[in-house]
């Protein structure tokens, strides 16, 4: 089917202009705060404007388009399996679940649990075979790791329990160097893994305008070793940004560039997207609310804005507020995700598994978003029209009172012009009766249940025994799953 992209817009032209001009204005007058002089001479060194005494970074406009052009407009996120590669900027939109939350939901009690790292696999085992999650963000803090070999873990496991595209955040530098380690050796050498990353890094500005030594540390590991990378902003308006979405957007927009610039000052060329998780407070009892509608707006703009410079955009859809797999948590998560898709994000997260505000997952959760994500992508396609599919051979041929249920057309066209859900109950009263009643969570329960039980029951691991052998024995700090 064919894309058409964008079809939805949250700012005018003029707006466009307007943020982006203050999002520049920003950087080149307020700067981005990093305390760390190490790196403030290093940034100093490529030729931008240091204040060492208020330890800040600014961007005057020709430094920042010089390092902006060195970014690439497109490259891929390769997959293990090489079946799920991902191109970006090419107009494809690419959906993910969400990562490093605390619990995990049942949906049969209604109870929460702390996470673990038996979660991850778990997760990464529902992400490999749901197809609409094009590909795996760590999941959940493994709580039953010791901190020095979270990233370590958590991405072993990941790379064992599906072979699609791995994402996730590093904490400090000790720890992506354990991850670079671990997929250089997966690959076969350094080389290799340079040439087809099968797995990226997320890293964090603290909003407003400020970017810790541990997160430049990481940033400049990965430009360096060829690990794709976000540094991303997440700006809540009315408390960590101004309370209008105008503001936020031109706040986390000069963030987002300030990421995207740092990364081509450490390594010109590096592969790097434009981060935009911005989000909102609600002002009338200070909760944070990820899953406002809000966020979807935001998210769509954010869009907007790093096209502006053919940059590849990490976005973020389909969080909740809900704490259980309800009709607010498919109100939200479907809004949210319809608009920052039809915007043109390249990679959107947070659109599975996810409730709560972002703190904690639900494995039916991810069987119910799959189809949401499923619907949506088939609103991406838009509507195919040509001489074969206005069928007016086949309207002459069947004629007034006739059908079109056995026509060569109908069956010809079946599978290309509709997308067929899943879990969805489709069925009439009467035999809806018969089944007892199900819904979509009851499905959606059954069939999580159904993939998870085989991993279980077993023990589907991608990884071969004998490299796991091997990587146990040369890697510290490996925990059995």
């Amino acid at each position: 089917m064919p894309t058409n992209l964008p079809v939805f817009k949250t700012l005018t032209s003029a707006g466009i202009k307007q943020i982006d001009q203050t999002g520049r204005r920003i950087l080149a007058h307020i700067g981005i705060k990093i305390n760390d002089s190490i790196f403030l001479k290093r940034l100093e060194g490529a030729g931008l404007q240091v204040d060492l005494e208020k330890q800040r970074v600014y961007f005057d406009e020709e430094q920042l388009n010089v390092l902006l052009s060195n970014a690439p407009s497109r490259f891929t996120l390769y997959s293990r399996d090489g079946k799920n590669d991902l191109p970006l900027g090419e107009g494809k939109v690419h959906f993910a679940n969400g990562g490093r939350v605390f619990r995990v939901l049942n949906v049969v009690s209604g109870d929460y649990r702390f996470s673990t790292l038996k979660d991850v696999a778990r997760t990464a085992t529902l992400a490999d075979q749901l197809e609409y999650i094009r590909f795996y963000v760590i999941a959940c803090q493994a709580h039953d790791v010791e901190p020095a070999f979270y990233h370590l873990n958590d991405f072993l496991c990941a790379f064992n329990h599906t072979g699609k595209h791995v994402m996730g955040g590093c904490d400090n530098l000790e720890g992506v160097q354990q991850v670079w380690k671990l997929a250089c050796y997966l690959a076969g050498d350094e080389d290799r893994f340079r040439k087809k990353p099968f797995c990226s890094v997320i890293t964090n500005l603290i909003s407003p305008l400020t970017i810790e030594s541990n997160t430049l540390n990481v940033l400049d590991f990965c430009v360096t070793h060829g690990i794709p990378v976000t540094c991303s902003p997440a700006p809540i308006a009315g408390a960590t940004s101004p309370a209008t979405l105008a503001g936020t957007l031109a706040q986390m927009h000069a963030e987002a560039l300030a990421g995207v610039a740092i990364s081509q000052a450490f390594a010109p060329g590096a592969a790097v997207m434009y981060g935009a998780v911005p989000t909102i407070m609600d002002l009338r009892n200070m909760e944070f609310a990820m899953g406002a509608v809000e966020t979807g707006l935001m998210g769509a703009a954010a869009v907007q804005l790093a096209k502006l410079y053919n940059l590849p955009i990490r976005a973020a859809a389909g969080v909740s507020e809900s704490k259980k797999a309800d009709i607010q948590a498919g109100i939200e998560k479907s809004l949210s995700s319809f608009m920052v898709a039809n915007a043109g994000a390249d990679c959107i997260l947070l659109a599975a598994g996810i409730l709560d505000s972002g703190n904690s997952i639900s494995f039916e959760q991810y069987v119910i978003d799959n189809e949401i994500l499923g619907m949506v992508d088939r609103t991406l396609a838009g509507i195919n029209v040509n001489k074969s599919t206005l069928g007016y051979e086949t309207v002459d041929r069947v004629g007034p009172g006739g059908n079109y249920v056995m026509e060569e057309h109908t069956i010809e066209h079946m599978i290309d012009e509709f997308f067929y859900p899943g879990i969805s109950v489709r069925c009439n009263f009467d035999i809806w009766q018969e089944k007892k009643r199900p819904d979509m969570l009851s499905h959606a329960h059954n069939t999580a249940k159904a993939m998870l039980n085989r991993y279980e029951a077993d023990r589907v691991e991608l990884l071969d025994p004998d490299i796991m052998r091997e990587i146990k024995a040369n890697f510290k700090g490996i925990k059995e799953v």
